[in-house]
């Protein structure tokens, strides 16, 4: 008997409840992704789960953004990007920055980074990039982010998404 003879799926993978469950249970880091929007002047954001390295040579990131998004058509016109990693400080940060159809920043403390984009106080890296490409796949856009410039930030613990909520990482 081989792995596959003993695969019965519990619930077929079109169940969005049941694919957001078991995808739920891994843990992932939490960033928002920021810029000045070029057509206001103003700055803007989104927070993220989805959020990987892709490549050293050349240096790489890599992130997805829901179709849905309003936040998104604004961030992809600047010309930088900025990335910071969220601590287990910014779990109000994060929330704000997902919220739909308000000002995001409303309260926010930032810095620029040397590209210009918002660096979120207290984060603990940054990473300022360019889009590189846009991949779509199915109801999300992959998008590919060349990195100009990084650096760390603070030294706190990260803001850690699992199961649907927030927690903390314990050494």
């Amino acid at each position: 008997m081989t792995c596959a003879d003993e695969y019965r799926p519990a619930s077929p993978p079109t169940d969005g409840r049941h694919f957001r469950n078991v995808l739920g249970r891994f843990a992932t880091g939490v960033v928002a992704i920021t810029a000045i929007d070029p057509s206001t002047g103003e700055p803007c954001g989104l927070a993220a789960n989805s959020f990987t390295s892709v490549s050293l040579r050349p240096p790489l990131v890599a992130f997805c953004v829901a179709h849905t998004s309003t936040t998104w058509p604004r961030l992809r016109t600047a010309a930088r990007l900025c990335v910071s990693v969220l601590s287990e400080r910014h779990e109000k940060v994060c929330e704000q920055l997902a919220a739909k159809g308000w000002d995001k920043f409303a309260g926010l403390r930032w810095s620029p980074s040397p590209g210009g984009s918002p660096v979120i106080d207290g984060s603990l890296a940054w990473i300022d990039c360019a889009v590189e490409a846009e991949h779509v796949a199915g109801d999300h856009v992959i998008v590919v982010a060349r990195v100009l410039d990084l650096d760390t930030h603070v030294d706190h613990a990260p803001l850690v998404f699992f199961r649907g909520t927030y927690g903390r990482f314990e050494k």
